[in-house]
């Protein structure tokens, strides 16, 4: 008996601000909106999933951003996500190596810190 896997990852979000949450999550990550359940659905917020990823996001009353938490996402071409993300004016920090791996931050609209990371190529 243990864990078999990770359903998904909540971050919260500031009440009314969908529409921010789809630009960012769907047009700048890539995911799809997912339908919450109608008894849900009722609290705001909303869900967003890839391959092997889904985000929910709550709203939360006296919200604060995760300035530390965050969720890592990998990704199949860092350059391409992080010029994507540019055109919807976020921008990246790049941060200290991962042995393995091209990675950096990116603020969702919120302030929740989001890392994205792509397995590097061995060197040939």
């Amino acid at each position: 008996m243990g864990v078999i896997g990770l359903h998904h990852v909540q971050l919260a979000m500031p009440e009314g601000e969908e529409d921010a949450a789809r630009r960012f999550y769907v047009n700048g990550l890539g995911l799809a909106e997912v339908a919450k359940p109608p008894h849900l659905a009722v609290r705001g917020g909303c869900w967003f999933q890839g391959p092997g990823t889904e985000i929910h996001l709550g709203v939360e009353l006296e919200f604060r951003p995760a300035r530390k938490a965050h969720p890592a996402l990998l990704v199949d071409d860092l350059d391409a996500m992080e010029s994507r993300l540019a055109d919807l004016g976020a921008s990246v920090v790049v941060d200290q190596p991962l042995e393995g791996f091209r990675r950096w931050y990116v603020d969702d609209p919120f302030g929740n810190r989001i890392e994205v990371m792509q397995v590097a190529e061995a060197d040939s």
